[in-house]
Parts: C-alpha cells; sequence; structure tokens
C-alpha cells in the first residue's frame, strides 16, 4: 500500500515521497526496505543510521535527518492502527464443538462458538457465539462466557464465574480459586468456605498465569475495559474499575475496591479493604497500605505522594554522609570535653 494512504489513515504528514510502497511494519531496528518503522523513543535516534526501512513515523517533535518520514500527534496510536493494516494471516478455527470436549448436563454451546480438543465445559454452562475455546480449557459449572471471547489453553474458570463479551484470556489464568481465607483456632486455622464467584465484564484482557480469587460472598469483579498483565493477583472481593490497567507481578489484597482509570505499576502491593480513587497512578514496587484519594500519584514503601517519596528517597541517599559527620562532631565534642576536665 501507498504510504500516502497509511498517512491519511493515521493523520499523519509526510515529508518526502509520498508514493513509497509499504509491505508492512517491523521494528526499527530489523526493517528491510518495503518496511514501515517507528521511531516511539530517543533511545532509538541511533538506528536513523542504520535501519532498511522505507519510511519512518514520528511524533511532531522531530527534528532528524531520514529520506521519508510521516509525522503524528501520537506514535503509539498510529502503531496500533497501522498494524491493523497489515494483520497477520488468521488462524483457521473451526467452529463446533471436538468430538474429544466434555459438556455436561444442560451445558450449551451456540453453533457459532469453537471449542478445541480436550476442553470440559461444566454442567448448566453456557458458551456464546463467535467465542474461541482453545485446547485444554476447564470451565466449570454454572459458568456463562459471552459473545466473542478467546481463552488461550491452561485457563480454569471455576464453578459459577462470568466472563463477558470480547474478552481474551491468556494462557494459565486461573478465575474462581478460593480466596485465601482462615481463622484460627488455637494452634490451626480453619477454612472459611469461599461461596462467591468472580464477574469478568466486557472488553477485559487478562494476561498469562494471572489469578482471580472467587468472592468469599458475593463478587470478585473486573470491570469494563480492564487490563490486567502477566502474573498479576486478584484477592477475594476485590473490585477492579472500568478502564483500570494493572502491570506484571501486582498483588491485590482481598477487598479492596481500585477505582475506574486506575494504573498499577509492576510488582506493586495493596493491601486489603482499602480504597484507591479514580484515576489514581501507584508506581513500581509501591506499597500501598492505606487509601489513595482520586488523581494521586504514590510511591514508595510505604506508598506516599510522589514528591514527598522523592524527597525521602533523597535524603536517605545522604545518610552515609550524615553519618560521617555526626562520627566526626561525636568526637570533637569528646576532646572538647577533655579539654574542659583538665
Amino acid at each position: 500500500m501507498k504510504l500516502s494512504l497509511i498517512a491519511q489513515r493515521i493523520e499523519g504528514q509526510i515529508i518526502g515521497n509520498p508514493d513509497v510502497e509499504i509491505n508492512g511494519v517491523k521494528e526499527i531496528g530489523q526493517a528491510q526496505e518495503g518496511d514501515l518503522a517507528f521511531l516511539l523513543h530517543p533511545q532509538y535516534l541511533p538506528y536513523l543510521r542504520t535501519t532498511k526501512a522505507s519510511a519512518l513515523v514520528v511524533g511532531l517533535d522531530f527534528s532528524g535527518d531520514f529520506p521519508v518520514v510521516v509525522k503524528v500527534i501520537n506514535p503509539y496510536k498510529a502503531l496500533v492502527q497501522v498494524i491493523e493494516l497489515f494483520p497477520p494471516p488468521e488462524i483457521s478455527f473451526p467452529q463446533g464443538v471436538h468430538p474429544t470436549v466434555i459438556l455436561g448436563e444442560g451445558a450449551k454451546v451456540s453453533p457459532q462458538a469453537s471449542v478445541g480438543p480436550f476442553c470440559f465445559v461444566g454442567q448448566g454452562s453456557v458458551i456464546g457465539p463467535k467465542s474461541r475455546i482453545y485446547p485444554f480449557v476447564y470451565i466449570g459449572r454454572d459458568c456463562k462466557v459471552g459473545r466473542g471471547t478467546t481463552i488461550f489453553p491452561q485457563v480454569c474458570i471455576g464453578d459459577g464465574c462470568e466472563v463477558g463479551n470480547g474478552v481474551i484470556i491468556h494462557p494459565g489464568a486461573v478465575l474462581g480459586s478460593d480466596g485465601f481465607g482462615f481463622v484460627k483456632e488455637g494452634e490451626s486455622y480453619r477454612k472459611i468456605p469461599q461461596i462467591g464467584r468472580v464477574v469478568v465484564e466486557d472488553e477485559v484482557e487478562i494476561g498469562a498465569n494471572v489469578t482471580i480469587d472467587r468472592a468469599t460472598l458475593g463478587v470478585t469483579r473486573i470491570g469494563k475495559g480492564a487490563k490486567l498483565d502477566n502474573l498479576v493477583h486478584i484477592g477475594h472481593n476485590v473490585q477492579v474499575g472500568k478502564n483500570t490497567v494493572i502491570v506484571a507481578q501486582v498483588g491485590v489484597s482481598g477487598s479492596t475496591i481500585i477505582g475506574k482509570g486506575v494504573r498499577i505499576a509492576g510488582q506493586a502491593g495493596l493491601a486489603g479493604h482499602i480504597r484507591v480513587g479514580d484515576g489514581s497512578t501507584i508506581a513500581a514496587q509501591a506499597g500501598v497500605t492505606k487509601s489513595v484519594p482520586p488523581g494521586s500519584l504514590v510511591s514508595g514503601y510505604p506508598a506516599r505522594p510522589h514528591q514527598l517519596a522523592k524527597r525521602i528517597a533523597a535524603c536517605q541517599a545522604k545518610l552515609p554522609d550524615l553519618f560521617r559527620k555526626v562520627k566526626r562532631m561525636e568526637e570533637t565534642i569528646k576532646r572538647l570535653e577533655g579539654k574542659a576536665d583538665e
């Protein structure tokens, strides 16, 4: 496709030849002639001298030297739009239920759905139209899977859980495992029955090996459009708001309520029974021990407003020098005290 058509799609301004033929999109370091590449970060500027790409998509502030560029407001958004113009070959996935699938009594699979080999769909469960269930998926009793949802291999969905429309669940995810609930009796612990369920609303994406615990009572809920990266753990009765993004290795303790449009960076940990306000950002490895007001940016352990956390970190870096100064002051005071005694 001609570069001029691509530029029109991404609302970009071409500097150079608009008739360049583009065959696909590649990373700037691997692009060859006929490829369109993206300059997404200043660290990739050295590739301007070595890349063989026929054209580059860049931000409006680009001032480098390259024969053909397309300037756009948001290169990341443009990347998504261009990838959609050059999709990979679609994998053939026949409709229907494979002969090796085990269907429980009363289970219903839409004729327009696809259920691959060696899956289990429990009693009373429903699979909606145009959903694709890859091999070796377990879906328990009385579950609901909506329209156009994709569930990759080795996913386990426990009894009574509900998955909405257009959801993507990557391999190894577990929805509806028991919440971590115990009460101490003497020297031992007694398990608290976990009889709630998990509800995943429309357009959610759940990464590989994510675990979402069923509620003790009621519902653990993942709101519409939320995105959970790999290895995220969501405890029982947690509520995740609409369009919230949770990055890899985050742990959220039970009964925490996370608002809409929240961003939680990698390896952050959230204590239980707290609230994270709408539009907040929690930095990587933050330890959130109390509620966070809407629109906040917090970091550190325990998590504090980011500017305060940076000042504390700067002071901590000076502690060795401060310690040496205090030692010298102590020695000076001792000498002065000795002379005074004489």
